[in-house]
């Protein structure tokens, strides 16, 4: 089972120990989206939708997601996050709305923060869907997934362009 970096000698669940890793300075970059009806996307960018700005409060929970991944996510490590950024862009093609997120995560640690980038992105697509469903509950989440994460010992990985 040694092989297995999540498992111990004994085949039970484990948490990595990172105490002698380098540390270095790490960034994740992930994505996520949400396929939104017309009358969503207006709403949300006409500052219509009942609950509130969308975007900012996505924002915000995107960042509290981030800052709490270890509580959600067994095997994470409680990381000292120096920097979330999270950014929108719309896709609008004919009768195509989409809202891609972007959340892009730093640190300066022993241990890497795709993790906390990818929670970062699924909880702002999570939210928007909280915040809109009265309007529309045939919303599609995703999908989510790393564009770039630097530093550690295994270095960069970009993701290929499909």
């Amino acid at each position: 089972m040694s092989e297995f970096t999540h498992f111990n000698e004994q085949g039970h669940a484990r948490m990595v120990d990172v105490s002698e890793k380098k540390e270095t300075i790490r960034i994740a970059q992930a994505q996520s989206s949400i396929l939104v009806s017309e009358e969503v996307y207006r709403k949300i960018t006409d500052g219509q939708v009942k609950k509130g700005d969308v975007l900012s409060v996505a924002q915000i929970a995107g960042i509290m997601a981030a800052k709490k991944t270890s509580d959600i996510i067994p095997m994470c490590h409680p990381l000292p996050l120096t920097g979330i950024n999270i950014t929108f862009q719309w896709k609008v093609d004919k009768d195509r709305y989409e809202l891609m997120i972007y959340s892009v995560v730093k640190t300066k640690g022993n241990t890497g923060v795709e993790m906390e980038a990818l929670t970062s992105a699924s909880v702002c697509a999570l939210t928007i869907y909280d915040m809109c469903k009265a309007i529309d509950r045939n919303m599609t989440i995703g999908p989510t997934y790393l564009l770039e994460k630097t530093g550690g010992k295994s270095g960069t990985y970009k993701r290929k362009s499909e």
